[in-house]
């Protein structure tokens, strides 16, 4: 097929390509259409080197301070470093990803401006919201993982509860009197919490909240009676006396906390599991080859060993992708995800 296309003039290998990658590279449940493929982008003319050729924005939609923000200005710092020019995190929180995907709309498409998303503005708000603009997804090209993120269940310090067994029994004795803090709707907390109810045959009341310190000081305070959050998350107020670790949430044990008992050690469901990861991606008419040197880039910084211990200091795993590995996560998520939005009724709000 190579020797046929490239007997071809331009303009026609073009018209032939486009059409072989309608056919050949579907990955995303019908209605929604994901990630454009950097080799969609054969017509870009921008050399990678040149790039970059002034400042870089990382543009996020995760409010300051928290784990995705600080590991964003850990690769930026390292990048500016690595590139001579200046990489800049920009926080544009809001609408559940919805403002900084406004601002996505009007980017540039020559690498200079990269943006951070999360799985669940990925593969659950995809499936949650009806009104979620699949022209979105349509409008990225994936450059590379930047970590996953484990999760924990957390208690207050001076809950009669020991373990989850006990979590589980109070849930099932008393239907919608046990309560836990989540973030938004289809956030990891919430998706837990209510997959959690689901698996153990309880009925459990999500509280929502709008920052992570209101979720995890209502535990500590007795105003909800557990959080699912990450061991970064909860580890200040637990080491205050103020929350109790009672599992990891996966089926191994967490390689920055090995002393803390799986979920199903501790008396809950073997099979509960939740997780997030997060990925940068560019604008789909950036070219191939600058998206190409900003994966590699990115994947040499997710590297060094003071980047990885302060990743994990926040309790996350660094984790480098190919564009190819980020498209087949996002498919396989997805699926998942659209399945246990059904099982379970999980409605948005």
């Amino acid at each position: 097929m190579l020797n046929t296309l490239t007997s071809l003039p331009y303009a026609a290998r073009l018209v032939a390509l486009s059409i072989a990658l309608t056919f050949a590279l579907p990955f995303a449940l019908p209605s929604t259409p994901l990630f454009a493929t950097a080799l969609a982008q054969t017509a870009a003319s921008t050399s990678a080197g040149s790039f970059p050729s002034r400042p870089v924005k990382i543009i996020t939609p995760y409010s300051t301070g928290i784990a995705p923000d600080i590991t964003a200005r850990i690769v930026a710092e390292r990048l500016s470093r690595m590139w001579g020019q200046q990489v800049l995190v920009e926080p544009r929180p809001g609408g559940n990803g919805m403002v900084m995907l406004g601002v996505a709309k009007k980017a540039a498409t020559d690498g200079h401006e990269l943006f951070m998303l999360g799985n669940a503005h990925l593969t659950v708000n995809p499936v949650l919201f009806r009104d979620w603009p699949s022209d979105a997804e349509k409008e990225f090209v994936p450059v590379s993982m930047l970590y996953r993120a484990y999760y924990v269940v957390a208690i207050a310090a001076g809950s009669p509860w020991r373990n989850m067994r006990d979590l589980i029994e109070a849930a099932r004795s008393a239907p919608d009197k046990v309560s836990y803090s989540s973030a938004y709707v289809g956030s990891p907390q919430h998706f837990g919490g209510a997959q959690l109810g689901a698996m153990t045959n309880s009925r459990m009341l999500a509280v929502h909240f709008k920052d992570t310190g209101q979720m995890m000081a209502a535990v500590a305070n007795g105003d909800t009676d557990y959080v699912i959050g990450t061991p970064g998350s909860t580890d200040a107020l637990t080491k205050a006396g103020r929350l109790r670790v009672l599992a990891s949430v996966g089926p191994t044990r967490l390689p920055m906390r090995p002393e803390v008992p799986t979920i199903g050690e501790a008396g809950g469901p073997a099979g509960f599991d939740v997780d997030t990861w997060v990925t940068l991606v560019v604008p789909r008419a950036t070219p191939a080859d600058v998206a190409r040197k900003i994966s590699s880039d990115i994947a040499r910084v997710l590297q060094e060993p003071e980047v990885i211990a302060r990743f994990r200091n926040f309790g996350v795993e660094p984790e480098a992708s190919t564009p190819a590995q980020i498209i087949e996560r996002t498919r396989t998520d997805l699926k998942k995800n659209a399945e246990l939005v059904q099982r379970i009724g999980i409605k948005a709000e």
